[in-house]
């Protein structure tokens, strides 16, 4: 083999390729700030725990591209049963494959477990390697005898990249809010039309006039307690609204172990009793909002731990911006306008592709022309 040639293989857990070669991949440059579900401490911490694992579908697989003995790219793969948890829908292309006599999984799936959160899939330094990553990708289909693989959340330049490649692309929206240099909340508010400024200051003091107070909580302030307190409200939540949560307690506390530096617990509490939590992640100058539960209803508690006070943090410590997780137009009133998230799609059936193909170019005309018309009513300030 020549000193330039590059293979590729199939690596399985991310625990076989280890923290500094995968750490490696994913923050090249050694960045303090890096992103956090890029990390192998979190993929780790999600398979690990029981998580991500083949019994509950999410088999890992990670694709590495290699030079001589070292890892120089990475793909984070997993090979599922499923399409649960990965919040880029395709339930309607697996149903019209199957009633067509065809067998859409298992399916590969390029992404972080149960986080919809925009981040780079294609770890590597250089053009070549991604290239040899996307091709790789592709090519696993064909070996893990899948019907397709499904990159989801990767970022715009990966997204066409794979599109240059001949992969179908697909849009959708989120709702992030973004600092525009606010020195406090009252700032951020100064920014709204007067009717919108005057419901979130009606809905925060709704859940101030019940007692409630707030806790921001991250590195070793986050206590086994802390965790056992926040697991109570993610099931009880999860529990009512998926039938299943996803993570398991196990979980917690080894990501909190291995990044909670880069961790931001806010739990809301009255009459000296925890009663809610929204679980955060910080990097790259964002927080990321990912899991909320409570114990106790309250109007417009999960607004403000959610939200209000992750804006509040966010100006506080001077990040850029907030990404509050998947779907909900509830957002838009309450300052997070709407912003593109990519996935991209190799499907291996020629007529199961040309149909999803037709449909996503309608598709993402449609999603364009919803971002457009949701940004028009915002609740800011018109020029």
């Amino acid at each position: 083999m020549s000193e330039r040639e590059i293979t590729a293989r199939l690596a399985g857990p991310a625990a076989s390729i280890g923290k500094a070669a995968w750490n490696a991949c994913a923050n090249p440059d050694n960045l303090p700030d890096p992103h956090p579900f890029t990390r192998y401490e979190f993929f780790e911490a999600c398979e690990e725990s029981g998580s991500a694992t083949a019994r509950t579908g999410w088999q890992p697989v990670h694709l590495v591209i290699e030079r001589g003995d070292a890892i120089i790219g990475l793909m984070p793969l997993y090979r599922k049963t499923h399409s649960q948890g990965e919040y880029v829908f395709d339930w309607g292309w697996a149903d019209v494959f199957e009633r067509a006599g065809g067998q859409y999984y298992p399916k590969l799936q390029a992404s972080v477990p149960f986080t919809p959160v925009t981040g780079r899939r294609l770890l590597a330094a250089d053009e070549e390697t991604r290239h040899a990553l996307l091709a790789a990708g592709a090519a696993a289909v064909s070996q893990l005898q899948a019907s397709s693989l499904h990159i989801t959340f990767l970022t715009e330049n990966e997204w066409k990249a794979a599109g240059a490649m001949g992969f179908l692309l697909r849009t959708d929206r989120q709702f992030h809010w973004e600092n525009r240099g606010y020195d406090n909340f009252e700032r951020f508010l100064a920014e709204l039309s007067s009717s919108k400024r005057k419901n979130l200051r009606k809905e925060r003091a709704a859940v101030f006039a019940e007692g409630v107070e707030f806790e921001w909580l991250t590195g070793r302030d986050i206590t086994e307690a802390h965790w056992d307190a926040f697991f109570a409200f993610y099931m009880d939540t999860g529990s009512r609204k998926w039938g299943r949560p996803y993570l398991t307690r196990a979980f917690f506390s080894r990501v909190g172990a291995a990044m909670g530096e880069q961790i931001v617990l806010i739990l809301a509490r009255r009459g000296g009793k925890y009663i809610a939590g929204a679980l955060n992640f910080c990097g790259e100058g964002t927080l990321f909002g990912r899991n909320w539960g409570c114990v106790e209803s309250i109007p417009f508690l999960h607004f403000e731990t959610c939200y209000y006070q992750a804006i509040e943090f966010a100006i506080a410590r001077g990040l850029k911006k907030v990404e509050a997780g998947a779907q909900g137009e509830h957002k838009l009133l309450r300052g997070y306008m709407p912003a593109p998230t990519y996935s991209a799609h190799f499907i291996a059936h020629a007529g199961l592709r040309r149909a999803v193909a037709a449909y996503l170019d309608q598709e993402r005309e449609a999603v364009a022309e919803n971002i457009e018309a949701l940004a028009a009513h915002g609740p800011f300030k018109k020029p």
